[in-house]
This record gives structure tokens, C-alpha cells and sequence, in this order.
């Protein structure tokens, strides 16, 4: 997918995790967050969007030293969710007046600012995602889109020790991984190394542990939200290894 089509995305999932939680009871306990209501999921959701566009709107060049921001955030967690969508409408109007493709720093592997639209894109699917299971409603996730999910997920990983310390245990003696999407083209390859791991380039030998499933539930599975023991989940072969990855991969 192309920034341009990250953009749109935002506003589209913004959009869709208004319309769920718009009317509801804000007190809903969120079963994929322990411990968060639906007024927690929408304040967390907006406050990463409204902090990413700050990051971008400064166009900052090195780790930011504050996370302070004004949130603007309403005293009634009832008027939260058109709060979100005043976020989205925020992070929409910079997006319109960034050079995405502009030098920026980034925690993650692609150092340009149009990596914090993709962020925020994926942290926003997620969460709607989140609201709708505890609505009961049954959440859609566009399959191409899934897959950009999963790859920017896998690229950025490595990365994340900082806020995802367990990451720093994925390490093995030179070890792969293969996620294989099965509705679509889409195979990511983990090489765990003893320094560290990284998502290899193309290469179709034969890996040490499997998992495939459909591209959007590769990216509910990657995020936590699935068990590799669903029945939409199909592993293979080492099973220390995919224990290993498992345990310490939550993002």
C-alpha cells in the first residue's frame, strides 16, 4: 500500500470505531485489553493520534524528550468518541500538509514521516477491532490491508525492545519462522539469529516452523488477539521455536 492509501485508511478505520462505540456504554469492559473499558480503548486511541500528529506537524528529527500534549481531552467519557473523531480530523488536515515521503525520525525501520501515518493506521485497525469484539459485533479487516498489517508488524519488531522488552529474547541459533498468508499472496520470513532477529528478504527455503492463516487473521494472531491454538490457525514444525516466538512478540 502506498501512504496515500495509509491516509485514507485512517479516516476509514477513525471512522468505522466512531460508529461502534458511538452510542455504546463507555463502562464496557474491552476482553482483548485487560482491565480497559471502552472509554479507556477511545482515550488511548486518540491520544496516540493526537501524539503522533504532533510528532509529524514538529517533523522531528530526533527521539522526542516529552510526551506532553495537550489532549483536549472532554471531562464526560461519554463524549469521547467524537473526540476521536476530532482526532482523526486533526491527524487527516496534517497528513494534507506533510511531505510523507519527507526525512523524519522514527522508532521503526522507515525513517520518513510517512511512517507514522502507517502506525497510527494499524494502531487505530486494531483497536476498532477491539471495540467491535466487545460490542459482540464481528469485526472485518480488508485482506490486503491485513497484509501491509502483518508486514509492517514483522519490519518493525526488531525495533520495539524499548516498549516491548520480552522482544529482546528473541534470539536462537539461526532459526526461521515462515507466516504464510492463505487468502492472497503474502510470505514473511523471521530469521532469529543470537544477536537478535530481523525480517529476511524473499526466500523460499524451507523454514524451521510454520504458521498460515488468512492475512487478517495473521495480524489478530501477531497482535494477541487470536491464539495460534485457533482453529484458523495452522502451525508447523518446531514447536519450541513457535513457543519461543509467542511468548515474547507481544507489541
Amino acid at each position: 500500500m502506498t501512504p496515500n492509501e495509509h491516509v485514507d485508511a485512517v479516516a476509514a478505520e477513525t471512522d468505522r470505531f466512531t460508529t461502534a462505540v458511538r452510542s455504546a456504554d463507555p463502562a464496557t469492559p474491552v476482553p482483548t485489553c485487560p482491565d480497559w473499558t471502552l472509554a479507556d480503548l477511545v482515550r488511548h486511541t486518540g491520544s496516540v493520534q493526537r501524539w503522533f500528529t504532533v510528532l509529524l506537524r514538529r517533523r522531528i528529527q530526533a527521539p522526542p524528550t516529552s510526551r506532553d500534549v495537550d489532549l483536549m481531552l472532554p471531562e464526560r467519557a461519554e463524549d469521547y468518541p467524537a473526540w476521536l473523531t476530532e482526532s482523526g480530523a486533526e491527524a487527516a488536515a496534517t497528513f494534507a500538509t506533510t511531505d510523507l515521503d519527507a526525512p523524519m525520525w522514527a522508532w521503526g525501520a522507515d525513517q520518513h514521516a510517512r511512517f507514522w501515518v502507517r502506525r497510527m493506521l494499524f494502531e487505530t485497525l486494531v483497536h476498532r477491532v477491539d471495540a467491535e469484539l466487545a460490542l459482540g459485533l464481528k469485526p472485518e479487516i480488508d485482506p490486503d490491508l491485513a497484509a501491509d498489517g502483518v508486514a509492517e508488524f514483522l519490519t518493525n519488531l526488531p525495533n520495539a525492545t524499548l516498549f516491548a522488552p520480552h522482544t529482546a529474547k528473541l534470539r536462537a541459533a539461526d532459526r526461521t519462522l515462515r507466516f504464510t498468508r492463505t487468502d492472497g499472496d503474502g510470505d514473511w520470513l523471521i530469521r532469529l539469529r543470537p544477536d537478535g532477529f530481523d525480517l529476511a528478504p524473499d526466500d523460499t527455503a524451507a523454514a524451521d516452523a510454520t504458521v498460515s492463516a488468512t492475512a487478517a487473521d495473521l495480524l489478530l494472531l501477531l497482535y494477541g488477539r487470536t491464539d495460534r491454538t485457533a482453529p484458523e490457525i495452522s502451525t508447523a514444525g518446531d514447536e519450541a521455536l513457535l513457543e519461543l516466538w509467542f511468548a515474547n512478540s507481544a507489541f
